[in-house]
């Protein structure tokens, strides 16, 4: 893995062990060499398909020890010898995940539309299924929730991609994504009735009290269960640079679920909902209704916090008389010009 070891060096600041590096790189040479050969002799004495396996052997082997351009330049090679749409869609994939891996995002999307292109050719069942959830890992990547939930609800039933994770993975992240993405009706249909992602659950503990205490309105074990989940995300590839978004979100979505229930309540009443400080709700529901994020306005001295949902109706009214301000001021400007 000497081309990785070089990369993490450098992205992370490490000092370079040259011995170690000269070892890995001398078993490296020694492994393509021995490839090349494997290539050579399947060019001169067997068929396409011997020499296809022996491109896809060696790509495969730079993609391990992390050599991206030179995998990358292999993979093309072997696909310049495939014929059949299936194997194709497979070496895709796997110029995808090698995109997920180094979050190349230029490279996921062309090889996603490369895909979708090869299926819509004739591509298999099981592979257009497969194209789901690398579609909704990239979805994921890059923050776009509620597409991501859509693409791994699809494909909860007829999941494959054994290759990209494991289903109970699979299943969490289809939790964490639909939780923040979808309303609470289509919630109850897909996700809290689901058998598929309930049979799941019971294997998680901590995903299934996740996703039960908002459903439920228990938001103290709510909260406790999200400061486990913010750890998980903490630690996974993807969702690491969204941790902070998903977390401040989520406890908005919980705040506007418990509020969109009363006319008003106390301070006092809020605080224990949700395990947590009289100061604390304060200071959060400040923040939040100073960023329109929240409906509601907080007296102080009473400590109340009263809600003020907004009048859908009453917002368009408005905004038609002011766009209708605006169309007539544009019109007595030009029948000026046009008098001239």
């Amino acid at each position: 893995m000497a081309p990785h070891y070089e990369y993490i060096c450098k992205e992370l600041g490490w000092t370079l062990d040259q011995k170690l590096l000269d070892q890995m790189k001398a078993v490296n040479t020694e492994k393509i060499k021995e490839l090349d050969e494997a290539i050579e002799d399947a060019e001169k004495n067997l068929g396409e398909t011997e020499v296809r396996d022996a491109l896809l052997r060696k790509a495969e082997y730079l993609c391990r020890i992390g050599d991206k351009e030179a995998c990358l330049t292999q993979f093309r090679k072997a696909a310049d010898k495939t014929v059949t749409v299936g194997y194709r869609l497979d070496i895709v994939f796997h110029l995808i995940r090698v995109g997920l891996f180094y979050l190349d995002n230029d490279l996921i999307t062309r090889n996603i539309d490369k895909a979708q292109s090869l299926i819509d050719e004739g591509g298999d069942w099981d592979r257009r299924n497969r194209l789901k959830v690398y579609r909704g890992m990239y979805c994921m990547s890059i923050r776009d929730f509620k597409n991501a939930a859509n693409y791994f609800l699809d494909t909860v039933a007829t999941f494959t991609s054994y290759e990209l994770m494991d289903y109970k993975d699979f299943v969490t992240n289809t939790v964490i994504c639909s939780m923040i993405a979808l309303k609470r009706p289509q919630l109850r249909e897909k996700v809290v009735k689901g058998s598929e992602v309930l049979e799941v659950l019971h294997g998680l503990p901590q995903i299934r009290e996740y996703l039960f205490s908002l459903y439920d309105c228990h938001y103290a074990t709510f909260f406790k269960a999200l400061a486990h989940i913010e750890q998980h995300l903490k630690y996974d590839r993807l969702l690491a640079p969204h941790y902070r978004y998903y977390v401040r979100e989520m406890r908005i979505l919980a705040y506007a679920q418990l509020l969109e229930s009363y006319q008003s309540l106390t301070l006092e009443y809020m605080a224990k909902a949700f395990g947590v400080t009289v100061g604390f709700i304060d200071q959060e529901l400040s923040k939040l209704i100073a960023a329109g994020r929240l409906h509601c306005k907080i007296d102080k001295v009473g400590g109340i916090v009263e809600t003020n949902r907004p009048d859908s109706k009453n917002w368009q009214y408005q905004a038609t008389i002011k766009q209708g301000d605006l169309l007539l001021n544009r019109i007595q400007k030009l029948s000026r010009v046009i008098n001239i």
